[in-house]
Parts: structure tokens; C-alpha cells; sequence
């Protein structure tokens, strides 16, 4: 059929189109954020009805309008099982809401739908280890920052935003501070401005989460307290309300969560 072709892509959103249909939106590589038609999905018996949201899919869609139909759907991954408990699903919410603000249409990420695939296989993977456990929270907020980075608004956290200068962390000295704009960054240079000040390892431990994998110690635990992850997510939600003029609605339900 003319016009026709194939492509994969996260589901991030779906709502009703017409008397059976959905309009769902996707996330892919090549086009950043599409609008689809799913004519029918809504039908219980229908071979689309796999077009919900957190579904990795490849897709078979044909037309020459703005609007192109979907028809046929391949499911690649699930992550449907987030729902499990409040905390995946705020991470994984968190997740999509930046996407919104980060992501246009026909806007080509390159490396942003396989990081987002990549957050959300942890998340869906993660397991409780206990009722103190708060690795769900500091795996969110690392999935934000990698997320913020791609996304070409990236928290500054190696060098001075007044000075130009790296920021090498003088770890033991707990005397130490540095103060964070949220307009800005972070300075070494004392600045009234400042909302908050972060010492020594808590600036450390923001610059190892650039990295792939979590800041974890040799005997397994998280580095870090439940505290300083908190201030940790304050500053990436005041990151994303200065940068974006956004708030994240899911952010506020993980911090409920963990407060």
C-alpha cells in the first residue's frame, strides 16, 4: 500500500478515537514524538488493542496524511507491570512526563528512546528489599538526569556556573559548600540567590550519577542517606521548573512516597 512502512517505539500515551479507536502517541528514533491512529484498538478482540501505554511495539503503518493509521502491531516489550506498586509507577510517570517536555514531533533524539527503554527495564525489574529501601528513588532521579543530559539541558555539575572552573568535590572537608541556582547551576562562589547549598559529598555523589550505573558500595547498599537523595531530588525539580517552566506531577507523588 502506498505510503506504507514499519517502525518501533515506545507507547506513551492513548486515548479514545472515534467509537473504537485510540490516538496513540510514540515515542521512536527516527521521528522523536508521533500521533497514530489505531482504528479499533478499543475492541476486545482486536489485533491492535496491544496499542497502550509503556508498550515497547513495532508497528506496520500506512497513509499520506498528518494522521497515519497503524495496521499491525508487534508487541516488543511490556512494561504494563509497573502499576505494581506507586513508587515504580511514579518513577516510570516521571519518566514520560519529561519526554513530553523534552521530545517534539519529528524531533530525532539520537540515543533518547534507548535510554528511556533502559530506565524503564530497571524499574520493571527492581524488587522491594525491604520497607527502608529507597533505591526506586534514587534510580528515578538518575533516569532524569541521564534523561536532562540527552536532552541538551543537562544539570552542570563538574564546573563552576560564575567561574568557568572544575568543581573537584574536597571530600572530608565538612566545611565545604557550594551553593545551587537553580537558573544557573552550581557555584563555589558564594551567591545570595542560592536555594539551597550542597557540601562536599553530596556534590560527589550528583557527579557520579551522569554515570551508567548507580553509586553502589562495596557491600551492596546505595551510597548515600535517604536525606541527601531527597535534597538530590529537590534540586532536579527545580532543574526542570527553571529550564522547562514545568512542574513534574509524579515527582510530588515520590516524594510523598519517601518523605
Amino acid at each position: 500500500m502506498s505510503g506504507e512502512s514499519r517502525i518501533k517505539g515506545l507507547c506513551i500515551k492513548a486515548s479514545p478515537l472515534g467509537e473504537s479507536g485510540r490516538l496513540i502517541t510514540v515515542l521512536t528514533d527516527e521521528q522523536g514524538i508521533i500521533r497514530l491512529a489505531a482504528p479499533g484498538a478499543r475492541r476486545p478482540k482486536s489485533s491492535l488493542a496491544a496499542a497502550t501505554p509503556l508498550t515497547y511495539l513495532s508497528f506496520q503503518i500506512f497513509g499520506k496524511r498528518s494522521l497515519k493509521s497503524v495496521r499491525q502491531i508487534k508487541i516488543l516489550k511490556s512494561y504494563n507491570g509497573l502499576g505494581k506498586n506507586i513508587e515504580c509507577l511514579a518513577a516510570a510517570q516521571a519518566i514520560t512526563e519529561l519526554t513530553f517536555l523534552l521530545v517534539g514531533n519529528n524531533d530525532k533524539q539520537k540515543d533518547y528512546l534507548s535510554s528511556v527503554l533502559i530506565h524503564l527495564d530497571r524499574i520493571y525489574e527492581y524488587n522491594l528489599e525491604s520497607e527502608e529501601d529507597f533505591k526506586m528513588l534514587s534510580m528515578s532521579i538518575q533516569s532524569l538526569i541521564h534523561l536532562l543530559a540527552i536532552g541538551g539541558i543537562n544539570i552542570p555539575v563538574n564546573f563552576c556556573c560564575k567561574t568557568g572552573e572544575a568543581i573537584i568535590p574536597p571530600l572530608g572537608n565538612w566545611d565545604w559548600q557550594c551553593s545551587y541556582l537553580p537558573n544557573e547551576g552550581f557555584s563555589t562562589v558564594e551567591d545570595e540567590r542560592s536555594i539551597l547549598k550542597v557540601n562536599a559529598s553530596e556534590i560527589a555523589l550528583l557527579q557520579r550519577l551522569l554515570f551508567a550505573e548507580l553509586p553502589i558500595k562495596s557491600n551492596g547498599e546505595l551510597l548515600g542517606p535517604k536525606k541527601v537523595w531527597l535534597k538530590i531530588l529537590s534540586i532536579v525539580e527545580n532543574w526542570i521548573s527553571a529550564q522547562l517552566e514545568k512542574e513534574l506531577s509524579s515527582l510530588k507523588m515520590l516524594r510523598e512516597f519517601y518523605r
